[in-house]
C-alpha cells in the first residue's frame, strides 16, 4: 500500500471516524433550553408548519440543509462502487458545503439501482431538505432520475456531475476564447465523451453561444454519427451527419476540445492538426486525454485547461456548487432554472478578471496571478465565489420567477454571506 493511501485511511478512521457530524445551534444548558428544544417547545412550530408547510423554513434547519444523495453507480475515477463505498465521498461532498457555503448537508447513500426506487425514496425524504445535489449516478438513468425529480419536487435538485460541471467549463470556455480573440458562434468545437457530463455540458455551451451545427461529439466507438443505430435519445441529438468517423479527422481544424473521457486519446500530432489558438479542456481525471505538458509542446499557441490542482486552469466543480445552492437556498428557489446556470457561468468568468487578493496568492504560494493563459478561471480557494456567485445565482432566480423568498436589501445578503462560513 502506498504512504498517501496508508495517510488517507488513517486521516478517515482516526476518532471520530469520517469527516462530518452534527452539532447544536440553540442553547442547550438549563432544563428551559432542553424544555425549548424538545417537549414541551416543540409543539408550537408543529403546529404552525401543519397549517403552512412553508413555515418550515422558518422553525427547523431546512432552509440551509441539502441532501447529497447518491447510489455508487458512478464514482469519478472509482467506477460503480455501491453505496457503502461511495460514502466517503459522498462526506466529503457535505464537508465542503459547509466549509466553503456555509450550507449544512447531510450525505445519504440509497442501495437503489432502480431508477424509479431511487426516484420515490428520494421524494419522500424531500419535506427534511431545502435542496437535493445528485451525485456519481451512472448514465443514462442519471437523466431520467433527475428530470422527474425537478418536475415532481418543488426544491432546487442538481446532478452536480452533469450541470457543475458543465457550468465551471463554460466559464472556462467563455474566458478562453475571450483571450484566443474568437466568437463562440465561429468556433468549432470537438467533444470527446457522451456520459452524462459531456452531454450537459454540451448543452451549455450551446447556451453560451456555440452553434449545435458546429459541435462534432465522439464516444469510445468513434464520431456520434446520425447513421448509427446504437445511439440513446441522449447522444442522437448531437449526432452528426458529416463524414467523418474517427476523433482524428473531427479534431482536424477544430477550435475546441472538451474531453470528457479517458487518458491519452488526444495525441500531440492531433493537436498541431487544430486551429491556431486551440482551446483545450482535456479533463479526465486524473490523467487527462493529452497532459498539460504536452499538449504546450504541441501547440504553445493553446489555451489549456485539465481537471488536476497541479496545472494553471484547474476545472474542478467545487468553484460552483456551494454557491450555487447558497443562492438556491437564500431565495428558497423552486427549481435551479437556466437563467441561474447562466448567471454562475458568467459570475465565475467574470471572477477571474477581478486583481487577485493576497490570501489567494498566498494560499497558492504564488507571488501573482492575473487574467491569461495560465489563470483562466478562478482558483478554487477564492473566497470571493461565495459572495459574487451566489449573488449572481440568487438574482436569476428571482428574475426568472422561481425564488419563493426574494431577497430585498443586497447590502445587508452580501454581509451575511461574509459571515457565513465561520458560523
Amino acid at each position: 500500500m502506498k504512504k498517501s493511501d496508508q495517510e488517507a485511511l488513517e486521516y478517515h478512521r482516526s476518532f471520530p471516524a469520517g469527516k462530518t457530524g452534527i452539532s447544536p445551534v440553540k442553547p442547550t444548558a438549563t432544563q428551559h433550553d432542553l424544555a425549548m428544544a424538545y417537549t414541551p417547545g416543540v409543539a408550537a412550530p408543529a403546529e404552525a408548519i401543519a397549517d403552512d408547510r412553508e413555515k418550515s423554513y422558518d422553525y427547523t434547519n431546512r432552509g440551509n440543509l441539502i441532501a447529497v444523495i447518491s447510489n455508487g453507480t458512478a464514482v469519478l475515477g472509482l467506477g460503480n462502487i455501491g453505496p457503502y463505498a461511495a460514502k466517503p465521498v459522498m462526506e466529503g461532498k457535505a464537508l465542503l458545503f459547509k466549509i466553503l457555503g456555509g450550507v449544512n448537508a447531510f450525505d445519504i447513500e440509497l442501495d437503489a439501482s432502480d431508477p424509479e426506487i431511487f426516484i420515490q425514496t428520494v421524494k419522500s425524504l424531500a419535506p427534511t431538505f431545502g435542496g437535493i445535489n445528485l451525485e456519481d449516478i451512472k448514465a443514462p438513468q442519471c437523466f431520467d432520475i433527475e428530470k422527474r425529480l425537478i418536475e415532481e419536487l418543488d426544491i432546487p435538485v442538481m446532478h452536480d456531475d452533469q450541470h457543475c460541471t458543465a457550468i465551471i467549463t463554460a466559464a472556462a470556455l467563455v474566458n478562453s476564447l475571450e483571450l484566443a480573440g474568437k466568437k463562440a458562434e465561429d468556433v468549432k468545437m470537438v467533444v470527446n465523451g457522451a456520459g452524462a457530463a459531456a452531454i450537459a455540458c454540451t448543452d451549455l455551451y450551446i447556451k453560451v453561444g456555440v452553434k449545435p451545427e458546429n459541435i462534432v461529439m465522439c464516444d469510445s466507438k468513434g464520431v456520434v454519427r446520425e447513421d448509427r443505430t446504437d445511439l440513446n435519445q441522449y447522444k442522437r441529438k448531437f449526432a452528426t451527419s458529416r463524414d467523418l468517423h474517427t476523433l482524428e479527422e473531427a479534431i482536424r481544424d477544430a477550435d475546441v476540445f472538451a474531453g470528457f473521457s479517458k487518458a491519452d486519446v488526444l495525441s500531440k500530432e492531433m493537436v498541431k492538426t487544430m486551429a491556431d489558438k486551440p482551446v483545450i479542456m482535456a479533463l479526465a481525471n486524473p490523467y487527462p486525454e493529452i497532459s498539460y505538458e504536452d499538449a504546450l509542446e504541441a501547440r504553445p499557441d493553446a489555451l489549456m485547461s485539465t481537471g488536476r490542482s497541479d496545472y494553471p486552469n484547474q476545472v474542478n466543480n467545487v468553484i460552483g456548487f456551494p454557491y450555487i445552492f447558497r443562492g438556491a437556498l437564500d431565495t428558497r428557489a423552486r427549481k435551479i432554472s437556466e437563467e441561474m446556470k447562466l448567471a454562475a457561468v458568467y459570475a465565475i468568468a467574470g471572477l477571474a478578471k477581478s486583481p487577485v487578493p493576497e490570501d489567494v496568492l498566498n494560499a497558492y504560494n504564488v507571488e501573482s496571478l492575473s487574467f491569461g493563459p495560465d489563470y483562466i478561471i478562478p482558483k478554487a480557494l477564492d473566497a470571493r465565489l461565495l459572495e459574487t456567485v451566489s449573488i449572481a445565482v440568487a438574482k436569476a432566480a428571482m428574475d426568472s420567477g422561481v425564488a419563493r423568498r426574494p431577497v430585498t436589501d443586497w447590502d445587508a445578503y452580501k454581509e451575511y454571506l461574509k459571515r457565513l462560513p465561520k458560523e
